[in-house]
């Protein structure tokens, strides 16, 4: 029986669901432009900006955290890793999943998610509560990171697909320098609560553009049942690896504890590679590491994102502990690094084109080795420092769009997703791995001490080690491409609806 012309009940609920399963349109008046993808590019900024901003903040908190449950640093930890364990382990699955699903409904479902999980976050009664719901917005992160590229590569023509990637770079870049100065002045106004409110608006905002901007996927793969043996290999092998690096420092890279979790992480990463291998549908298509442009961007990725992170793990040290500014100052002038990067990758996208993805790659990674090596020699002092990081992120801005722009051309657009998530799985990796070693380099050194000229020691052999991270990266850029063979073709992108 029909009421007012509406369907009966159980028809208009089944509709309602398959209405949240299908991509809507993109606004007609932006699909006819000749410049909708950079509508497309805009959306994805926001999720970009507000995942660094996140990661960035969120450790400011620890302190305040701390007093608010009466509990140690070890416990502390955890708000930090149960978020960057959950993304790391879910990246590869979801981008893979948004192959076949549709980028578009992963990506702005994930800003659903994650703003949900966020207010979650600010709402938490205990620590326990904070750590499970910071797992779901990790799971909106994924959501958000695994379609990213993905959704740059198949809205952007060829032709300006690195300019585009350079500007989801800049907008990282600017979340990042962001972070310390906007999570220092919400937790002074608000408490620790409001750093995961901020969240929320953000999201809503970033449904709206993405519902509006974004176009439908195209290129989607067949469907294919989930790989529930490849998943259960994946997810215990990243998170074992991602908190024995994390924690190995704290509980000693000696210890029981720190062994056993390496242990389990590289029997499960070795059984899921070869669970991959013989999958009839694999979660991650291990044939992508084939194609050398994707493997060595990949590897070189890595280093880079190693080398960010250890930067901005020891410098403040120096800033604070031995040229004697306050938190405040060290933080405007560790944005000397963020920035810069954020300016030349905007950039950087309108010389790939004529100097080719290798070559920027290669001159970026080599500049950032270069301003390393001096400054691993040179007596520091701010005006040095701050150069230094100037440098390092001109470099990095040089190296990231083109980098990324290498790896995304390289895959066919079918598997963009799966490849866009690799490419956040080789971040978060980098990042733990930066933040490790070079912590246990500037340790080693006598950087955990209180005398400055410890901490200058520490600092050298931090650098030092850096410097040579970022020269073995930038030879790995360079030999992306096998001698004779050609590069990717900037073949025209069809229109999307």
């Amino acid at each position: 029986m029909e009421i007012d012309g509406l369907p009966p009940r159980p028809e208009r609920r089944r509709g309602v669901v398959r209405s949240l399963l299908v991509e809507p349109r993109r606004l007609g008046v932006v699909r006819d432009l000749p410049s909708a993808y950079w509508y497309a590019v805009g959306a994805v900024c926001i999720g970009a900006f507000m995942g660094q901003l996140d990661a960035s903040i969120v450790t400011l908190a620890f302190p305040s955290l701390e007093r608010a449950f009466g509990a140690g640093i070890s416990a502390v930890t955890w708000v930090g890793l149960s978020y960057l364990v959950t993304l790391a382990s879910l990246l590869t699955v979801v981008g893979r999943f948004a192959d076949t699903a549709g980028r578009k409904l992963l990506y702005v479902y994930g800003f659903v998610v994650f703003a949900v999980g966020s207010a979650a976050c600010g709402l938490a009664p205990d620590l326990v509560a904070l750590d499970c719901f910071r797992v779901v917005q990790g799971f909106g992160a994924a959501m958000l990171q695994a379609n990213s590229l993905a959704i740059i590569n198949l809205s952007a023509p060829r032709a300006a697909l690195a300019k585009a990637v350079g500007v989801q770079g800049a907008a990282q870049a600017l979340g990042l320098a962001l972070g310390p100065t906007v999570g220092g002045a919400l937790i002074a106004a608000g408490g620790w609560r409001l750093i995961f409110f901020v969240n929320v608006p953000v999201g809503v905002v970033g449904v709206m553009a993405g519902l509006a901007f974004i176009p439908r996927s195209r290129h989607l793969r067949a469907r294919a049942p989930l790989d529930r043996a490849g998943l259960a290999l994946f997810v215990p092998a990243m998170g074992a690896l991602l908190v024995a690096v994390s924690v190995g420092e704290r509980w000693r890279w000696g210890s029981a504890g720190v062994v056993a979790l390496f242990a389990v992480g590289i029997v499960a990463g070795a059984g899921f590679f070869a669970r991959e291998r013989t999958a009839r549908h694999p979660m991650l298509d291990v044939a992508l590491f084939r194609r050398r442009s994707f493997s060595f961007g990949i590897a070189s990725a890595l280093l880079a994102y190693l080398v960010t992170f250890g930067v901005l793990l020891v410098a403040p040290y120096l800033f604070e502990r031995a040229l004697a500014l306050g938190p405040g100052g060290a933080g405007l002038d560790l944005m000397a690094m963020p920035l810069s990067l954020g300016v030349v990758a905007v950039v950087a996208g309108h010389f790939a084109g004529h100097v080719g993805f290798r070559m920027l790659s290669t001159l970026g990674l080599g500049l950032v080795a270069a301003a390393l090596g001096l400054l691993a020699f040179a007596t520091p002092t701010v005006g040095r420092l701050v150069l230094a990081l100037a440098v390092v992120g001109v470099g990095f801005g040089l190296f990231t769009p083109a980098n990324n722009a290498s790896i995304m051309s390289a895959v066919p657009r079918e598997q963009s997703g799966e490849a866009s998530g690799v490419v956040n799985v080789t971040r978060g990796v980098g990042t733990a791995l930066g933040l490790a070693l070079t912590g246990l380099v500037f340790a080693l050194g006598g950087g955990d001490g209180t005398a400055s000229s410890g901490v200058v020691a520490g600092f050298h052999d931090a650098v030092a080690f850096l410097a040579v991270a970022a020269l073995v990266a930038a030879l790995v850029a360079l030999a992306r491409t096998a001698p004779g063979s050609p590069t990717p073709p900037n073949e025209a992108e069809s229109p999307l609806s």
